[in-house]
């Protein structure tokens, strides 16, 4: 089969790779309706995290399951399913904490980005939908399985509460799906950063009440205006630069809430600067795994369309220009079709 591979800096070819096997017997093999490309890809496509070897791409994914290995259970083939970019056994102690990305036998999932995946630990990573779902419904479950999982973890370890005051730091996708969840679990004000129009419209969209342009000092004055000089309940990190991480610390009232899932790169903090915000700060990978029955629902039931951050569709074979467009800001967020 072609998938996509990344050979160095803004070099991603659609070429010939193996097509992936049972190799365990825990193992399930997916038929991609859908794949993608991830901000967090682009660290690597531009060089910053750089790759020893031609390296295939690609962690967000949903499909149909082909085969199963001889352990396998509760998934069956002919099934729609949908996946976190960790598999894991979903029975492990950090497992049934509530922390999947952490499991004791966690496997990254990371050459997505072709018509055929084999997906580790299948009965404790995939979750079957009820019934195969229609083509329009498809973005939306394919967003469950990074952006859109990452954005509910940012909203939910910063302790959104109904009537509180939350700010996002971060306009990409898992920023904008951030600002949905926290719609979605009630927050009163929910305030977006953002300085491009087309990410802003989209955000009040989702949810937000207030759009900040300004980044840095001046950002964390704006929220500091906006909230009467006491700063948010809960503000969420989704980009992981040493500047939104501390714009997200000084954007929060004391005791308040600081959650961090962009993956972080140069980020340093100082700790007696920390230890006078009185900040709760909670984060990492999400455990995507933990919310998926619910995340599920939401959409099947239409309470949700985080599918909209995808303003881009290609084929899969075009899958260097999808890169391009997110590199080059042109878009948010490029959805893949095998």
């Amino acid at each position: 089969m072609r998938g996509a591979i990344l050979y160095g800096p803004r070099d991603i070819r659609f070429e010939e790779r193996d097509a992936p096997k049972i190799a365990e017997p825990t193992d399930a093999i997916v038929r991609n309706s859908a794949t993608c490309v991830c901000g967090s890809d682009l660290w690597p496509y531009r060089g910053i995290n750089p790759v020893a070897q031609p390296t295939p791409m690609g962690h967000e994914y949903c499909g149909i399951v082909e085969e199963v290995g001889s352990a396998v259970t509760s998934i069956k083939p002919g099934q729609f399913v949908i996946g976190s970019f960790f598999a894991s056994d979903n029975t492990c102690p950090n497992c049934q904490a509530g922390y999947q990305s952490g499991c004791q036998h966690a496997e990254f999932v990371g050459t997505a980005q072709a018509p055929l995946l084999r997906v580790p630990l299948a009965d404790g990573t995939l979750v079957a939908t009820p019934v195969v779902p229609s083509q329009g419904q498809i973005p939306s479950l394919l967003a469950l399985s990074d952006v859109m999982g990452t954005g509910w973890f940012a909203a939910d370890a910063a302790n959104v509460r109904p009537g509180k005051t939350v700010a996002v730091v971060g306009d990409g996708a898992v920023g904008l799906l951030g600002v949905l969840s926290a719609k979605v679990m009630g927050a009163e004000r929910i305030i977006a950063m953002s300085r491009h129009e087309s990410r802003q419209k989209l955000a009040r969209e989702f949810g937000a009440t207030d759009i900040v342009t300004e980044r840095g000092d001046e950002g964390v004055a704006s929220i500091k205006e906006l909230t009467d000089g006491i700063g948010a309940d809960s503000v969420l990190e989704c980009v992981g630069t040493q500047e939104s991480m501390m714009q997200a610390i000084r954007s929060t009232r004391k005791g308040g809430y600081v959650s961090y899932v962009g993956v972080p790169h140069g980020v340093a903090l100082k700790g007696e600067e920390l230890f006078y915000t009185h900040a709760h700060l909670h984060g990492g990978p999400a455990p995507v795994r933990r919310f998926l029955p619910r995340l599920i629902e939401l959409v099947l039931n239409g309470k949700i369309n985080p599918g909209k951050v995808f303003d881009l569709t290609l084929p899969l074979e075009q899958v260097a220009e999808g890169y391009r467009a997110m590199d080059e800001r042109r878009a948010i967020k490029t959805l893949l079709r095998p």
